[in-house]
């Protein structure tokens, strides 16, 4: 291996270090403990060295929430190829949906605003769709005898998103009822707008 190839494996290595400090102190300590300070202390190294890869903490926090963005997207299609019908599919991937919220919290609460500043929209990787264009594509199966607009397609989607996320932001913040009413409501609530796409 050349050097140019070292020194760039060693620049990804730290990038990821760093990345990862920084979802090991909010796990550990929750977002507003988050400073370029306790990031260097965990990897050891300077904090203006870690200004070297990101110009400031707003620059980890994208460069997480886009991360976070591509780790759901991927976790909504493997539960759409989980199962053959759109319905059913429906179901999957709202519930992998769920699933990701309370796996993997901090990020949730970082990708969408619960409880700490949004880092903005469905960011996925270049060129892959996000999790909401997967969705998108089954609603648009589903109704497709019905041949519906782009808009009718865009607010069912945000009738699944709006009512899901609502149902996982009551729990985030501790005010749920148990998981085993919460999983009835979110089957009932997917259930229940799925119907609509043929209404």
């Amino acid at each position: 291996m050349g050097s140019k190839e070292r020194i760039q494996r060693l620049k990804e290595e730290n990038r990821i270090n760093i990345l990862e400090a920084s979802l090991q102190i909010v796990k550990e300590e929750g977002w507003q403990a988050l400073s370029m300070r306790k990031i260097a202390d965990i990897i050891e190294y300077t904090a203006p060295m870690i200004y070297e890869y990101f110009a400031n903490k707003e620059a980890i926090l994208n460069e997480l929430a886009k991360q976070g963005h591509t780790l759901l997207a991927r976790r909504v299609q493997e539960a759409k190829s989980m199962e053959s019908t759109p319905e059913k599919q429906l179901e999957a991937m709202w519930f992998s949906y769920w699933r990701f919220a309370f796996e993997e919290r901090e990020l949730y609460q970082l990708m969408f605003g619960v409880g700490t500043a949004c880092c903005g929209g469905d960011k996925s990787e270049k060129g892959k769709p996000s999790f909401g264009d997967m969705i998108a594509d089954v609603i648009r199966e589903v109704m497709a005898p019905q041949k519906p607009s782009e808009d009718l397609i865009c607010r069912k989607y945000f009738t699944y998103w709006s009512v899901i996320h609502g149902l996982i932001s009551i729990n985030l913040v501790d005010k749920g009822v148990g998981d085993v009413t919460n999983q009835e409501v979110l089957r009932d609530a997917i259930q229940g707008i799925t119907r609509s796409l043929t209404d």
